[in-house]
């Protein structure tokens, strides 16, 4: 089995992002566990980024997640975004006596070299240094990307001729077996990393070219190693696990 199952007590936890794609899963996960889960987000008053609600609903939590991401990509409204939420979070918790700080991230950000446009990436980068820096015990969990996001990722790529990619070693994993991982973790110790993957490896242009296939698109995938990843140079390695441990996600692309 990938995931580690034990029997806890009944905790808290406040999923902040909980309405989105991963927060909504986490907090299924969390709720049918018998866990009093709390989703978090603008759409029930909690704005992390104001401070607004926060103090309110972490209060008596014992484990708060954050699975939030910025309202748009663009490189200084994401590291606003990370930088102000992490913070405000990070204060707020150690206030209420939180005893445990969840946060999704990314797989190999630890060895990225902030690009030289601030981008998405430079955001989670920070986000992490102020966690690892922070008051509260974490975990952070880092997931390669999403299949769900395969499609994403062509299109942002996408130019006359065809759909630019490198040549960089690419894992991704389901985001429901992320979700399930994420609440698993929420329910145990402080590790300060897990990271998550996906089962097959392969070239990113190569494995996005035979999933465009497989999907009937006809568009060419043409390797391009200038072409980055949202704005980013990395090593061939550096959006895949490198390290012993990694979970695998046991669901198939």
């Amino acid at each position: 089995m990938p995931f580690e199952h034990r029997e806890v007590s009944v905790m808290r936890i406040v999923v902040v992002g909980g309405t989105g794609h991963i927060g909504r899963q986490v907090v299924e996960h969390l709720q049918s566990s018998g866990h009093a889960a709390v989703a978090a987000s603008p759409s029930t008053g909690v704005d992390v980024l104001t401070g607004a609600g926060v103090a309110d609903v972490f209060a008596g939590a014992d484990v708060v997640v954050d699975v939030t991401n910025p309202p748009s990509f663009d490189g200084p409204v994401v590291l606003d975004f990370f930088d102000r939420s992490t913070t405000n979070q990070l204060a707020a918790e150690a206030t209420a006596g939180v005893r445990h700080h969840v946060a999704l991230s990314i797989v190999g950000v630890d060895r990225m070299v902030p690009s030289d446009t601030v981008g998405y990436l430079d955001g989670k980068v920070r986000q992490e240094q102020l966690i690892t820096a922070g008051p509260v015990p974490y975990t952070l969990v880092r997931a390669t990307q999403f299949h769900e996001f395969i499609g994403m990722i062509a299109d942002v790529s996408t130019r006359d001729d065809g759909v630019h990619l490198p040549h960089y070693l690419f894992q991704p994993v389901a985001a429901a077996d992320v979700a399930a991982l994420v609440a698993d973790t929420a329910v145990g110790e402080p590790r300060r990393v897990v990271e998550i993957a996906g089962a097959t490896r392969a070239p990113m242009d190569e494995f996005v070219g035979g999933v465009l296939r497989t999907r009937g698109d006809a568009r060419t995938v043409i390797r391009d190693d200038d072409a980055g990843y949202f704005g980013a140079r990395l090593a061939d390695n550096g959006l895949v696990p490198v390290a012993d441990g990694t979970v695998i996600g046991p669901t198939a692309l």
